[in-house]
């Protein structure tokens, strides 16, 4: 490999670390809803070139984590009642194809995928105190989703519902007492049964319902001005 495409391969590592880094600041809550994503102070608080950083922020404006304005340059996508209803329909149609083909598709190891991400995220608490969710859970709870999907053998399907995961996940991280009022883990155990048993109708009705109550809770929180970075 010559030098310059040793210098290539670097700023690609640099601009895909910081994309990362800049992403989960945002699902997190780090980085607040409407905050403005100033160069320079980023620069500083990340050690990273301008560069890097317009590129990972462009890229997080196409998945719709950061709104870019010429002459007020790039923020943080604010969140609202509007786009929170959007997010969950949105996560209802496509989750209702993804799991219908998983269901009819997965085989033994599908079965098994869902069964031990299940048994893991049960394990865990959902919130750390009552100030924020549990990092473990969180992480458990993407993998359990992903397993129950996965059967479906479309990639295409898997990073969209991927993306549509973490736009909700930007949601859940900032109302921190989500799930607390709730049997989160009797609601991922009911949909995992009825999927493995090849109940469809069932085990899509029950996954809708379950992004249905977290919209809910979101909803009203958003109604009273509950929703605050962490």
């Amino acid at each position: 490999m010559t030098g310059l495409e040793d210098g290539a391969s670097a700023v690609v590592t640099r601009t895909r670390a910081i994309y990362e880094q800049l992403r989960r600041d945002i699902i997190q809550g780090t980085l607040p809803p409407g905050e403005k994503l100033r160069i320079e102070v980023l620069r500083t608080r990340y050690n990273v070139g301008g560069t890097p950083l317009r590129e990972a922020m462009n890229r997080l404006s196409t998945e719709g984590l950061v709104t870019q304005s010429d002459q007020r340059g790039f923020r943080v996508t604010p969140v609202s009642a509007d786009d929170l209803l959007e997010l969950t329909r949105t996560r209802c149609w496509i989750n209702e194809v993804t799991l219908r083909e998983s269901i009819g598709r997965g085989g033994r190891e599908w079965e098994e995928q869902v069964l031990l991400a299940l048994h893991r995220l049960s394990r865990v608490p959902v919130v750390v105190d009552s100030s924020r969710m549990n990092p473990e859970f969180s992480e458990l709870h993407r993998v359990f989703h992903g397993a129950l999907l996965a059967g479906c053998g479309s990639r295409w399907l898997m990073d969209f519902n991927d993306l549509l995961f973490d736009c909700a996940e930007r949601y859940r991280n900032l109302l921190a007492v989500i799930g607390t009022v709730r049997d989160v883990h009797g609601e991922h155990r009911a949909i995992a049964e009825a999927a493995i048993a090849r109940k469809t109708a069932l085990a899509i009705g029950l996954l809708n319902d379950h992004y249905e109550k977290t919209s809910a809770a979101l909803l009203r929180a958003i109604e009273a001005g509950g929703l605050t970075g962490r």
